[in-house]
């Protein structure tokens, strides 16, 4: 079977927060999960609606798949870089901030009849 794929490098988004995102869409159909996207009120989920058109686009113009057929096959959160920050704190001291990143792949696939 073809799979239509899509990648999102260096989100300014923890992982641990998109993958709570990630595991209510994982194995829905496509209007199902956009359906879910767009009614979770969680910061990752604009991010993930707009990977998961993407996809959606990608199976469409690239390998002229049926949108109606396609379901998200695999979808998965990686630790991307860490960005290190220092905040100042008592007697001159430091702390460091660890803001970190996500990348986030999506991938659908028709489904059998």
């Amino acid at each position: 079977m073809q799979q239509a794929k899509a990648y999102l490098s260096m989100v300014r988004i923890a992982p641990r927060k998109v993958k709570v995102v990630l595991d209510l869409i994982r194995g829905k159909d496509l209007e199902y999960a956009r359906a879910i996207l767009k009614n979770t009120p969680k910061a990752a989920s604009p991010i993930l609606l707009k990977l998961v058109n993407s996809a959606a686009a990608n199976a469409e113009n690239n390998f002229n798949m049926d949108l109606t057929k396609l379901y998200v096959k695999t979808c998965f959160v990686s630790e991307g870089p860490t960005l290190k920050r220092i905040r100042a704190r008592s007697k001159g001291s430091a702390v460091r901030i660890l803001k970190r990143t996500s990348n986030i792949t999506v991938i659908l696939e028709e489904k059998e009849d």
